[in-house]
């Protein structure tokens, strides 16, 4: 999701890479407070609250990144959701795979073109879909 922050991604299986995503959320809750977040961003108490809670998996990307933004010490919420997309799409490159590839690389769990318009960000991406493409795709960069 950062660059930097998850380096051994691709030694992680997706629930283990998921469950670590949930840390650094449930941190970012802990530091701003779920009233503030919620008053900063789109989200309701009870969504900033699963957050905190590390019930992540059916959340999505951009409410990650909405979640994050609120921390002063991380950039805005528009950089960070170009961060974790650039992270997929240069990962791709930097393993020469093609969606298609992709898709039958996480068992076809999503279709090609599902996941080249989640990873463009044309349609929501969950958390638990984000953290099976980066496990994989940082895997095969090896």
């Amino acid at each position: 999701m950062l660059r930097g922050e998850f380096p051994d991604a691709g030694e992680q299986s997706p629930e283990e890479l998921l469950a670590a995503y949930g840390t650094v959320l449930a941190e970012t809750v802990e530091t701003v407070g779920v009233e503030e977040i919620a008053a900063e961003t789109d989200l309701d108490q009870a969504t900033v609250a699963a957050f905190a809670d590390g019930d992540i998996a059916d959340r999505t990307l951009s409410e990650a990144v909405a979640v994050l933004a609120t921390d002063p010490n991380r950039p805005d919420g528009d950089a960070l959701q170009a961060e974790a997309q650039d992270i997929l799409l240069m990962g791709m490159t930097t393993a020469v795979m093609d969606v298609e590839s992709l898709a039958s690389g996480i068992d076809d769990e999503l279709e090609p073109k599902e996941i080249q318009q989640k990873i463009e960000g044309r349609y929501p991406v969950t958390l638990a879909e984000y953290a099976l493409l980066h496990s994989y795709i940082e895997g095969e960069k090896r």
